[in-house]
């Protein structure tokens, strides 16, 4: 559980309240937890595993809005704005989690203090994540904005070994594209130079980064 996840700021008491309203449940690779456009209010708090959230764009495209892990909260959007998803939820391995009723929830926001601040916090540091992506990811050559995405998911995702870090990569490579605002074809393009100057190497659905510090610079 990361310590600045939802679980970890409830804190004890905080825990054991949503805890003792919740129901385990368990996903495996490929499932939904939640569906764009559904109906649903539940939370989930993830107490193992890691997601991927998804959205479809008006023209059709799949994008990757994001990973979340365990001790993250998916699906509070819905419950708190009483409205259809706004994204989907697949698990990328097996996950643990706990669902609590959107309307048992919101209740708990608007009566302990403790947990409606656990959630702001979360929401204000999702966003300003945000306002560093789109930066980050919309400006810039193609190689900027592969490295750029590259070093976001290094952060979330990436695993340190003898000074390089090991990527499980949460998308399709088309899918990473359309993140970035490039074409398949531009992130295919900017990868193979990343490749050839041995900045990184990949495999399938995998980024190891041999020279984290070079590709941190192209990022910038």
């Amino acid at each position: 559980m990361h310590e600045d996840g939802f679980r970890a700021l409830l804190g004890e008491d905080g825990r054991r309240e949503l805890d003792a309203l919740a129901t385990p449940r368990t996903f495996r690779r490929a499932d939904l937890l939640c569906r764009e456009g559904d109906s649903s209010r539940s939370v989930l708090m993830l107490l193992s595993g890691r997601v991927r959230i998804t959205s479809v764009t008006p023209d059709g495209r799949e994008v990757v809005l994001g990973v979340r892990e365990g001790g993250d909260i998916v699906g509070e959007l819905a419950a708190i704005e009483d409205r259809s998803r706004s994204a989907t939820v697949e698990a990328l391995g097996d996950v643990r989690a706990l669902e609590v009723p959107g309307s048992t929830f919101v209740e708990l926001c608007r009566g302990n203090a403790r947990i409606a601040w656990a959630l702001v916090v979360v929401l204000s540091g999702r966003l300003r994540g945000t306002d560093r992506q789109w930066l980050d990811l919309t400006g810039g050559s193609s190689i900027r904005r592969v490295a750029a995405q590259l070093m976001l998911l290094a952060v979330r995702l990436g695993v340190h070994r003898n000074g390089t870090v090991e990527i499980a990569i949460p998308a399709t490579q088309a899918e990473l594209a359309m993140t970035a605002g490039l074409s398949r074809e531009s992130w295919a393009r900017a990868t193979r130079e990343l490749r050839r100057t041995g900045v990184i190497s990949t495999g399938r659905m995998r980024v190891t980064i041999h020279r984290p510090a070079e590709l941190r610079r192209l990022a910038e």
